[in-house]
């Protein structure tokens, strides 16, 4: 376990108390020592992953920082005692670390998507932030790599010499991924799922007060039905019936204790 602050658990995986400013710190810090760690910004789908694969349920628990990425997540760590804890969404800490590396001078990579993403999403970031250096970006093939391929991935992200590379494989491809590529690149690495999409313009955030009321999965699965039904038909439920269990688990021990 790599956390510094104070931590909660939801259903066995370990969700840091943080910020999107205690966030950025943290990772301006790996970045200028160029520690080999990754981030994972974790929703419900993720949690979730970790209660069916007890393996990336590892992955999620050994990262550097687990960032409440979902609402749902931020309202079950306030019931655990996170009583300010706020949102620490994916996309928008990418942005918000592209302001301070432009700062700090700090070079980002970036890698997923398609090419034609990744040129739309260059352009963007550019636009965004005149002064970000990006060192590079690259494109995998949409299936497993060889690993003779990973190796030629690893030694290309670390001769760009960013100390942050952002990722986005989508889950749990992303953070299985990361995890094996901790020791061998020097950069920290961060989970950023569906923030190319977003950040390139090809795919449509869903609005804000949507995002507030926790209602964004219905906004993704009126988008994308054919590919997000599983997680959100059949996980979603489940999901509030194993948390809500662990919530009056909590609240009787605490009744006991008082």
């Amino acid at each position: 376990m790599k956390t510094n602050g104070e931590a909660k658990w939801i259903l066995k995986s370990r969700i840091d108390s943080t910020s999107y400013t205690n966030a950025c710190d943290r990772i301006q810090v790996l970045a200028e020592t160029q520690t080999s760690s990754y981030i994972i910004a974790a929703n419900v789908h993720v949690v979730m992953t970790g209660v069916w694969q007890s393996e990336y349920q590892k992955i999620i628990n050994e990262a550097t920082l687990v960032t409440p990425d979902g609402m749902p997540l931020v309202w079950v760590m306030r019931q655990l005692g996170s009583n300010s804890q706020s949102r620490v969404y994916g996309p928008d800490l990418m942005l918000a670390w592209c302001e301070r590396a432009a700062e700090k001078n700090l070079p980002i990579y970036l890698y997923g998507g398609t090419e034609d993403m990744l040129k739309k999403l260059t352009e963007n970031l550019n636009q965004k932030f005149p002064t970000l250096e990006i060192a590079g970006f690259y494109s995998p093939p949409f299936r497993p790599l060889t690993p003779e391929e990973e190796q030629q991935d690893c030694d290309r992200i670390n001769a760009s010499g960013a100390p942050v590379v952002f990722v986005a494989l989508g889950c749990p491809k992303q953070e299985q991924w990361m995890a094996r590529q901790q020791g061998r690149i020097n950069a920290v690495m961060i989970g950023v799922g569906a923030a190319f999409s977003f950040h390139s313009g090809e795919v449509k955030q869903s609005p804000r007060w949507m995002m507030q009321l926790g209602l964004e999965w219905l906004y993704r699965f009126c988008v994308e039905p054919r590919r997000l039904w599983r997680r959100y038909l059949i996980n979603n439920p489940i999901f509030i019936l194993l948390v809500s269990q662990q919530l009056l688990k909590h609240k009787f021990q605490r009744q006991k204790q008082a």
